[in-house]
């Protein structure tokens, strides 16, 4: 039992053969293992570049002769893309190099395969590589498609697949994450060690940051016996390479009588990063992706990735990705407590910032030990835009959170009601259900995210259609997550198991999600559009309908009189990666006569008007809304709108915007007296449905009110500003919900 825990794979990262100037998009292999694609070159995105090809055990590429778009379309679906916008020749990306696979290609572009079209055959052709083809593919992945975008290397004719550390003890393999251990890589059906000998600090460190650690620890324990065969008997790094394999390196030779004589396997002792610290307190935990500095990571599902943010005096902005790589990626995941990067992702992959671009061609040695330590050009606005927002992927520790939890009886792996592991008697253990009573998408998320499947689309408070398992047991209840912990274990939860609804029917369940939404309020236009109306009664009886007025109004002498109105624009943003739409199915939506159209959610934007204290003084705006596209981003088409019982949400790429001067595109502030207040708007108020991240929902503004006109000043949503700067704003502990104190 001691032996196949010392032996159990901790990290493994798959690797294959590597080109270091670039990231490559890879296809999944044919079944039958010959051919696989990628985009490189430069300058390029990660939906465009010079096309390769790996066909026989070697990468080539295709000659432009002939080439046409139905060309490129047959290459964008293999690469998993809808389809292709344009091809170029006498490569714009650059000349590749090895074999120029195919020549003359001609495809209609409805083939299932490059296989299918029609060329000179494979390996016959007369060009050179200046003539090497590209294709631009639009940015919009196929449905189901694995992005694999693995980053593949090779050493000479070697290839490291597995590299994993296996822990000095067991008192040590029972802790995790593991920090320390020999260094082991795949060979053949077994682990193979490295000889020690030589071995510099600069190895651990690319070790290190392969395990998830940001650095070394110093004076390393070294080993004196073997434990199993010797693969690398010499390895020479320095220190910035993100993977073991770029290091330079000799292996052992197969009949090798002494193949480390005089030595011992390599070790490491790597620095944990806070984050993952034993014994940190869970009430002091960092937020995900972000520790207290001047580089944080929004947007992303799993641990250690996201859409790279810089601090720039008192505002975050984003990191545009022309040049983006693996170096500059792995000194943003060291910087922020995890290990090397594993993927450089360029063209908004996280989605779209909303604040300023700071840097643009950052080039890191990898040595840095910040961003802004990296040489990089400030930019304007012409050069860049946040549909070229750089993202990482950082390696993290293996911690095992996704041993304690488990879904059942859904119809495929994403779904089913959550199944905890909890200890009971005896130091043994037993899976139990979780109560269904104010779970919301924010758990979800979390159970998502323990579980390696990315973002939450639902948190499910009855499961009785999943009534798949003979676990019946309700073992938690109360579970409230902020929606950045790490593992269910690290929100709060009651001491004392009470459920209000009993029975596994009622149990907890998720459905979680490759893509997100994710809103946010345009909080300039906020500023720049408010205005006070006094506004007739006799024009208000829509709005009393939709409870749009404080509750003075209902004691008005209706139709006379006025209501003094705090009115301005909201234009909602969705920068995500999945369309926004509502929750209820359109069976559920709600007509309204007076305006004349469906409502589709309940509650979608909270108004509400804070004194300094942070207590609500006028009746926030609780508003039904009608989803739909206003307008969208150049190149992206309009899909929803209201008209005719239409379809409701907002595009990825689009905005939905609510004018100053339509009901309830207000504040009814009669009762309010002069002075000076607290603007808060929070769009999805109750996290019905899901978003990749909720913390950018809230605007505020500071308002002073003199009562006659009104002024709006640093308006900014949620996560805009660094946290001094929005200690000096609040002065009080603020508030999310929309109950009057």
């Amino acid at each position: 039992m001691l032996t196949s825990r010392l032996h159990e794979p901790l990290v493994a990262l798959l690797l294959g053969l590597w080109l270091p100037s670039f990231l490559c998009q890879t296809a999944p292999p044919e079944q039958d293992g010959k051919i696989q694609f990628r985009l490189a070159g430069y300058p390029r995105k990660h939906n465009e570049g010079r096309v390769e090809v790996f066909y026989k055990g070697e990468w080539g590429t295709i000659c432009d002769d002939d080439f046409t778009l139905g060309n490129a379309e047959v290459l964008c679906r293999q690469l998993g893309f809808v389809s292709a916008t344009a091809w170029s020749h006498s490569a714009k990306y650059g000349p590749g190099t090895g074999k120029i696979w195919l020549d003359n290609m001609i495809c209609s572009g409805s083939e299932t395969s490059i296989e299918k079209c029609h060329s000179r055959g494979w390996g016959n052709s007369d060009c050179t590589h200046d003539e090497d083809a590209g294709i631009v593919c639009k940015d919009e992945r196929l449905p189901g498609f694995v992005d694999s975008n693995i980053i593949e290397m090779q050493v000479e004719d070697n290839r490291l697949e597995k590299v994993r550390l296996r822990p000095l003890s067991a008192g040590a393999a029972a802790r995790l994450p593991i920090s320390e251990g020999v260094v082991e890589v795949k060979h053949k059906d077994g682990w193979a060690q490295i000889c020690g000998l030589g071995w510099t600090a600069k190895n651990s460190h690319v070790v290190c940051g392969m395990m998830g650690f940001p650095s070394e620890r110093a004076g390393a324990r070294t080993l004196h016996s073997s434990h199993g065969p010797y693969r690398i008997h010499t390895v020479s790094c320095t220190g910035n390479e993100v993977h073991l394999s770029a290091c330079s390196m000799e292996f052992s030779k197969p009949n090798a009588s002494y193949p480390c004589a005089g030595g011992g396997p390599a070790t490491v002792s790597c620095v944990v990063g806070p984050q993952f610290a034993q014994g940190r307190s869970h009430k002091r935990r960092h937020k995900l992706g972000q520790l207290p500095g001047k580089v944080r990571l929004r947007g992303g599902a799993r641990v250690g990735e996201g859409r790279v943010e810089v601090l720039k005096g008192s505002e975050w902005g984003t990191v545009c990705d022309d040049r983006w790589n693996l170096q500059s990626a792995s000194v943003v995941c060291r910087e922020l407590g995890f290990g090397s990067a594993k993927e450089a992702l360029t063209g908004a992959r996280m989605g779209q910032g909303m604040g300023p671009i700071y840097m643009n061609e950052v080039q890191c040695s990898g040595e840095e030990r910040t961003l802004w330590d990296c040489p990089h050009k400030s930019i304007t606005s012409e050069d860049c835009q946040h549909v070229e927002d750089a993202s990482v992927k950082c390696n993290v520790p293996y911690m095992g959170y996704e041993k304690t939890i488990r879904l059942t009886g859904g119809r495929a792996r994403v779904e089913g009601r959550v199944e905890v592991l909890v200890p009971v008697v005896n130091g043994t253990k037993s899976w139990g259900l979780i109560c269904g009573d104010g779970w919301t998408v924010r758990e979800a998320m979390v159970v998502c995210r323990q579980l390696g499947l990315t973002y939450a689309n639902s948190g499910l408070r009855e499961t009785w259609y999943w009534d798949s398992s003979n676990v019946t047991e309700m073992v938690m209840s109360g579970v409230k997550c902020v929606g950045d912990e790490m593992s269910l274990a690290h929100c709060r939860h009651d001491r004392a198991v009470t459920c209000h609804r009993a029975g596994a029917q009622f149990a907890a369940g998720v459905i979680c999600s490759d893509t997100a939404s994710d809103l946010i309020l345009d909080a300039l236009l906020v500023e720049q559009t408010a205005y006070i109306e006094d506004r007739p009664l006799h024009m208000l009886y829509c709005a009393a309908e939709e409870n749009c007025l404080s509750k003075s109004a209902a004691r008005a002498n209706w139709p006379y009189g006025h209501r003094r109105l705090l009115r301005f624009s909201s234009q909602i943003h969705n920068i995500g990666r999945a369309d926004f739409r509502p929750k209820l199915g359109r069976h559920s939506w709600v007509w309204h006569e007076c305006h004349r159209h469906y409502h589709s959610m309940d509650i979608f934007t909270n108004y509400d008007l804070l004194d300094l204290n942070g207590t609500k003084v006028a009746d926030g705006h609780k508003a039904s809304f009608c989803l739909e596209d206003t307008d969208c981003q150049e190149g992206v088409s309009k899909r929803y709108e209201c008209a005719n019982f239409g379809e409701q949400g907002i595009t990825v790429g689009c905005w939905d915007v609510y004018r100053h001067d339509i009901d309830c595109q207000w504040i009814d502030i009669t009762d309010v007296k002069p002075g000076n207040y607290i603007l808060q708007v929070i769009i999805n108020p109750n996290s019905e449905v899901a978003e990749s991240d909720f913390t950018n929902n809230l605007v505020r503004c500071k308002c002073k009110y003199d009562g006659n006109r009104v002024w709006l000043h640093k308006c900014h949503f949620g996560g805009s500003f660094s946290d001094e700067e929005e200690k000096k704003f609040e002065h009080y502990p603020g508030q999310h919900n929309n109950q009057i104190l």
